[in-house]
């Protein structure tokens, strides 16, 4: 699903990155863990096609995204890849129905394909009556949900979160890990998760250690 070899990323003296490898398949959990400042994010966003390495090969779903520019580049990030952060960052005005379907609106999908997608989408997040709820009316649990509804919309192959339940109480922390492995056993989802969460780390079926700019599997 996504092979990365021998990245590196540095911002001015500093060295972030020095010649990570790393890849995930499909229906996998993939967790990075490592102590802040180690470049987890950094990693992350590199691999999410958010920004570009100094040097390395990234191939994501049979493709080499050093290939890409500009809009194609963004036409395949928001078709082939999905993000949840910490902070949800869903829009306050729109509805979560109308949150969740904001990557396919963007994909210029058809009403009828947005329309069931959705639906099922809010049934699998347990959202079905919180639809029509604007993200204020919504617990910190459930607006969490809406972004992972919202990761999934176009049906991308891989999914990265940074710190997914790094804003949540334990209880809906719990919850959230759990249902990342429920979308990885029922959709045959890959995520990639950067976590200081020991017991989501426990989770994945795979588990790396970012340190010295090295990425370690443990």
């Amino acid at each position: 699903m996504l092979t990365a070899k021998n990245i590196y990323k540095s911002y001015d003296d500093l060295q972030v990155l020095s010649g990570v490898d790393f890849s995930v398949n499909a229906a996998k959990l993939s967790a990075i863990v490592g102590p802040s400042g180690a470049g987890k994010s950094t990693l992350l966003h590199i691999l999410g096609t958010l920004d570009q390495s100094d040097s390395g090969t990234l191939i994501i779903n049979n493709k080499n995204i050093g290939d890409f520019r500009g809009d194609e580049l963004a036409n395949f990030r928001n078709n082939t890849i999905g993000f949840i952060f910490q902070f949800h960052n869903l829009l306050p005005e729109f509805t979560a129905e109308e949150n969740i379907c904001i990557p396919a609106y963007i994909a210029k999908k058809n009403k009828r394909e947005i329309g069931k997608r959705v639906e099922e989408l809010l049934k699998v997040l347990g959202l079905s009556n919180r639809a029509s709820h604007k993200p204020a009316q919504l617990s910190g649990g459930e607006q969490q949900r809406v972004a992972v509804a919202r990761a999934l919309m176009n049906d991308p192959a891989i999914v990265f979160a940074d710190e997914p339940s790094g804003n949540l109480d334990s209880k809906n922390a719990d919850e959230l890990h759990h249902l990342f492995l429920n979308l990885r056993d029922e959709l045959g989802q890959a995520f990639v998760i950067v976590t200081h969460n020991q017991e989501l780390s426990a989770m994945a079926d795979e588990r790396h250690e970012m340190k010295d700019g090295k990425l370690i599997k443990l």
